[in-house]
């Protein structure tokens, strides 16, 4: 039986978001643990002209509701990007988990060949679903919330490989 593209998308966006779930929640429990001002994890970077733990957080969330929606057809939701605490960003990955999870397979399946219309710089790009998926939503996603996993490991919270990948 082939893979469907909701099989492809959905649950596999879920499963990083709730790994990133893990990780926040272990971040919470570290920083509350050592007295550590929040800020120094929400504002860290690998690298200074990288962007900060935040966003990396709200572009890995923007990447996964943006990209089912976009392969079932809808206008993504759009999120204000305005958190500043991990409460925050720990509930906007629910609201976006929430977002997947009311796509169904009905709306997202036969996608591979739909037009998917990016903006990028005010420049309208044009792809197929199934190219969109596999060779730019699924890497920005991995990407951004890999950054995400490693900003917190290089601070000090133990986290690991079962809690990026959401697995017991």
């Amino acid at each position: 039986m082939p893979l469907s593209m909701h099989q492809a998308s959905a649950p596999v966006f879920v499963q990083g978001l709730k790994g990133l779930l893990i990780v926040l929640d272990k971040a919470i429990a570290h920083i509350e643990a050592r007295k550590i001002d929040p800020a120094a994890f929400l504002q860290a970077r690998l690298y200074p002209d990288m962007l900060p733990f935040t966003r990396q957080v709200q572009i890995a969330t923007d990447f996964a509701k943006g990209s089912v929606a976009r392969l079932a057809g809808e206008e993504p939701p759009a999120y204000p990007d305005t958190e500043t605490s991990f409460a925050e960003l720990r509930a906007r990955v629910v609201n976006t988990i929430a977002c997947i999870e009311g796509f169904t397979a009905a709306q997202v399946d036969g996608s591979e060949d739909r037009d998917i219309t990016l903006m990028r710089r005010g420049v309208a790009t044009h792809v197929k679903g199934q190219p969109y998926l596999l060779e730019q939503a699924m890497p920005n996603f991995y990407f951004h919330i890999t950054t995400a996993y490693a900003l917190l490991r290089q601070g000090g919270v133990e986290v690991g490989k079962k809690d990026y990948l959401a697995v017991s």
